[in-house]
């Protein structure tokens, strides 16, 4: 009786923190969760064997899909209610929203809408690639599943960290060169104006990205750094191709601007691409012990 007692008073005082324990053990097992290992031909005759399979998985697809429109057209709805403010801090480089000239009646409903559509989008975005991790994550192996969970919001930060290179560095000289080019007086329409600007943090913040891409592929295993490093003259041509499509101005200035950070970032992808490498070499080896 005695013993009983205790245990049940232990147990009693133990509640608590087998509560708090909980999400933790459960979050552990859910990273060291191991799926099952198996070619892709007899995963395909599995799935022509059993078709409800297919369907399982389509039907996961439809789930994922209903959860990021809902929370893509929540988040978008709330954007409504500051989208004037943010109308206003992209309209800072050229003076404020009074720069500004709509010719058509619908132009300023038009360009509000964008912009809430825009807000709405980069808000729901990290929730959007939490639906896609958790479709994905069934087939994901250990290693795999923590460097996509990791990838979602580092993704985020990089991708506002190239709208802030954007808005603070590049776009200043950029519209500079554009309305004093010939010294021609430009009328700016709120719609052309807020489609040049979107656009162009947009490319700039998916060019960010890019790091973070190499990374994921060398411990994946598909690049290696000392490939990339050999074609780093490539890479540059190709970066000086892509900055001059995304550049909206012609003159080197504004695209050595855009050049020289994505320069930066690929000899940075080059030592993370090392990082992943050897990490996933570490594990491989590991593994085979």
């Amino acid at each position: 009786m005695i013993w009983a007692f205790f245990r049940k008073l232990w147990h009693l005082i133990n509640t608590p923190f087998r509560w708090i324990a909980r999400p933790f053990l459960k979050l552990r097992d859910f990273i060291n969760f191991e799926p099952e290992d198996l070619p892709i031909a007899d995963v395909f005759s599995r799935t022509i064997e059993e078709p409800s399979l297919l369907i399982d998985h389509l039907e996961a697809l439809r789930r994922h899909l209903l959860r990021s429109i809902a929370v893509l057209i929540i988040a978008v709805l709330a954007s409504t209610l500051f989208a004037k403010q943010a109308l206003e801090w992209l309209a800072g480089p050229i003076g404020g929203l009074d720069q500004l000239q709509a010719i058509e009646v619908t132009e300023s409903i038009g360009v509000f809408m964008r912009v809430s559509l825009l807000t709405g989008f980069a808000f729901s975005l990290p929730y959007i690639g939490i639906e896609i991790f958790a479709f994905l994550n069934p087939g994901l192996r250990r290693r795999e599943r923590i460097l996509l969970l990791t990838s979602i919001p580092a993704g985020t930060i990089l991708f506002l960290l190239g709208i802030a290179f954007t808005y603070f560095i590049l776009l200043t000289p950029a519209i500079d060169f554009l309305l004093h080019f010939m010294d021609i007086r430009a009328a700016i329409r709120p719609a052309s104006y807020i489609q040049f600007v979107t656009g162009l943090m947009f490319w700039i913040g998916i060019a960010f990205q890019f790091p973070l891409v190499i990374y994921a592929l060398a411990g994946l295993g598909f690049v290696n750094a000392k490939a990339l490093l050999r074609g780093w003259r490539f890479a540059i041509l190709g970066i000086a191709v892509l900055a001059a499509a995304v550049t909206p101005t012609i003159d080197p200035v504004n695209m050595g601007l855009v050049m020289v950070p994505m320069i930066l970032l690929y000899f940075i992808s080059i030592g993370l691409a090392a990082i992943g490498s050897r990490g996933r070499r570490r594990k491989m080896q590991t593994g085979s012990n």
